[in-house]
């Protein structure tokens, strides 16, 4: 039964990753992480390259929710008719 679950999966279109490819994509995330890649040793588990990459995304998240903050924080401060909101703006909408 589980041979007939796998061809029916491969026939509706549907492709299992082969471990190969799980290990070339943990590489690829590897050498994107600042804090992995500045590391001497080219040996680091796999969960640990997950683990970094979570980190990485979730204080990428906070920086965007900083830097969000911050022009909200100048938007709010400068005269919405003036040139440099205007700027800012239309930099925004682009």
């Amino acid at each position: 039964m589980s041979s007939r679950r796998s061809r029916s999966r491969q026939s509706s279109g549907v492709s299992r990753i082969t471990d190969e490819q799980i290990i070339d994509l943990v590489s690829k995330l590897q050498q994107l992480i600042p804090e992995i890649r500045s590391r001497r040793s080219d040996k680091v588990s796999a969960s640990k390259v997950l683990q970094e990459t979570c980190n990485y995304i979730r204080n990428l998240h906070r920086e965007v929710d900083d830097l969000s903050d911050r022009l909200s924080e100048l938007l709010a401060s400068t005269d919405s008719d003036s040139a440099q909101a205007a700027i800012i703006r239309s930099l925004l909408m682009d």
